[in-house]
């Protein structure tokens, strides 16, 4: 399912996907974070790229998986090319552990700093006290630049292993 799609390997396709909503959630998450006058305008985008950017991770790894699987099977690397790939492979999988890290905690980062709502007594919306949200803000934070940080080095990796054969 992840190999091919149109006679072309998927991995070099689905790639993008993870290279654009990672770090769109994650300034996303930062502003959300960060500038509460945004909040009630981007509370549900958040949402929807907390679970987006997760599974775009999830299905690149799986076509990088099927990939390396496919072209070892035919026996098109090298033992020099394979410590290669196989640090590209450990840094997609840390890719995918910080943004599923990142989505858990941008999820908690909407519900608990929701926008402000005046209820009926007079409490805002979302749960916790004051120290709650702003773990998870910090968390969340850093998470954001985690998951910066491996997709820009996973995708350096490919990159490099594709176009300069180490």
């Amino acid at each position: 399912m992840f190999e091919e799609f149109a006679g072309i390997p998927a991995h070099p396709l689905l790639l993008h996907a993870a290279v654009v909503f990672v770090p769109l959630l994650a300034l996303l998450t930062i502003a959300y974070a960060l500038i509460p006058v945004i909040r009630p305008h981007t509370r549900w985008v958040l949402a929807v790229l907390a679970v987006v950017a997760p599974v775009s991770a999830l299905v690149t790894k799986l076509s990088g998986d099927a990939f390396f699987a496919r072209m070892d099977g035919a026996g098109r690397i090298t033992d020099s090319f394979r410590p290669v790939i196989e640090e590209h492979e450990q840094l997609g999988n840390l890719t995918l552990v910080a943004t599923m890290v990142l989505g858990v905690l941008t999820l908690a980062l909407a519900y608990l700093v929701a926008p402000r709502v005046v209820a009926a007594a007079g409490a805002s919306a979302g749960g916790g006290g004051r120290l709650l949200p702003l773990v998870v803000r910090i968390l969340a934070i850093v998470a954001a630049g985690v998951s910066v940080y491996f997709v820009v080095r996973a995708g350096d990796s490919g990159a490099k292993a594709v176009w300069t054969g180490y």
